[in-house]
């Protein structure tokens, strides 16, 4: 399955979750009509107490916080969705046109770097099977020819070890950078769903006379959440671009019949461990939107992980390019 299509089902285990708000707002409007009771009673006996007149502009909460339990999945989850929906589909838009624009750069930069190497006589034969085969028709079979050809066949085997290894160790990190999109997302999956079941019960809570910061603490984290998948986004497609304008430096020299190209790939793997890395960041980011707390603690032993996961992906590039490199050399 895509990683794609795992986004997809998150969406729809979302959808699927929601029926269960109803049966938590069953029991949330028992404890808000307590709450309620409380409330405007302690409200008239202070008035009546001071010799004051009654207020009823304050007692009008209760009732309020009431009406939004009731329609809890239409008029609290549907409005906000509401709201912030465009900024997921604006952000994941861009997304897209960056990674469209990415993928025709790197088709068109590995077209012009295969031209490049089959231009270096010194390297056409180690990609190009006629011109191997070409170069082993020129070579007669003295001794020394020989040894010529063994060492062709060698050095055209490491090579093609080497190739298999860089690409082996790329598409490890690629799955990396999926995967740190992926955990994201299903984090803020699982809380949105927790937040969404339970939030007839916090706007419940907070018709109690002291609990009524409850109230703006769940919309912020529900808003905070909301917006980790709008920011992973942006991230995502900043990095698009940034490769996106590196390929374009890198098609600028291919174009130069006497560039050589290096087949590394190295700042394509760094950017790949920064984007691991900086997939958890997004929660930060968030934050900084709009405060909200409640998952500091968990996220930083997240970001720890992915920093540890970084430097591993980071040594293990520098062994696998320290090992090949002194094959080389042997």
């Amino acid at each position: 399955m895509e990683p794609n299509n795992l986004h997809e089902v998150l969406r729809s285990v979302y959808d699927e979750m929601m029926p269960l708000c109803a049966d938590m707002a069953a029991v949330a409007k028992g404890v808000a009509g307590l709450g309620a009771l409380f409330y405007v009673s302690l409200k008239v006996w202070q008035a009546l107490s001071r010799a004051e007149p009654i207020d009823l502009f304050p007692m009008l909460r209760p009732f309020a916080i009431g009406i939004c339990i009731m329609f809890f999945s239409t008029l609290v989850l549907g409005s906000i969705n509401g709201v912030l929906s465009p900024v997921v589909q604006g952000s994941h838009s861009m997304l897209e046109n960056q990674v469209l624009d990415l993928n025709e750069l790197q088709q068109k930069k590995d077209l012009l770097e295969r031209e490049a190497m089959l231009r270096n006589p010194e390297m056409a034969y180690l990609i190009s099977d006629e011109e191997f085969d070409k170069k082993l028709e020129e070579l007669g079979w003295s001794p020394s020819d020989l040894v010529t050809m063994s060492g062709m066949y060698i050095e055209r085997e490491m090579f093609a070890i080497k190739k298999d290894i860089r690409d082996g160790f790329r598409e490890f990190l690629e799955i990396l950078f999926q995967a740190a999109a992926l955990v994201i997302d299903t984090i803020r999956t699982f809380f949105l769903i927790v937040l969404s079941i339970l939030g007839p019960i916090a706007f419940a809570i907070s018709v109690w006379d002291g609990f009524q910061s409850t109230l703006t603490q769940w919309l912020t984290r529900y808003i905070s959440v909301y917006l980790w998948l709008p920011v992973a986004d942006m991230f995502s497609a900043i990095l698009a671009k940034i490769q996106s304008l590196i390929i374009e430096k890198d098609i600028e020299m291919l174009a130069d019949p006497n560039f050589i190209p290096d087949t590394s790939n190295t700042v394509y793997i760094i950017y790949m461990i920064i984007g691991i890395i900086g997939y958890f960041t997004v929660p930060t980011v968030t934050g900084w939107i709009i405060q909200a707390g409640g998952a500091g603690n968990f996220m930083r032993n997240v970001t720890q992980m992915a920093q540890k996961s970084g430097n591993v992906a980071g040594a293990a590039a520098g062994s696998t390019a320290g090992n090949i490199s002194g094959r080389l050399l042997k």
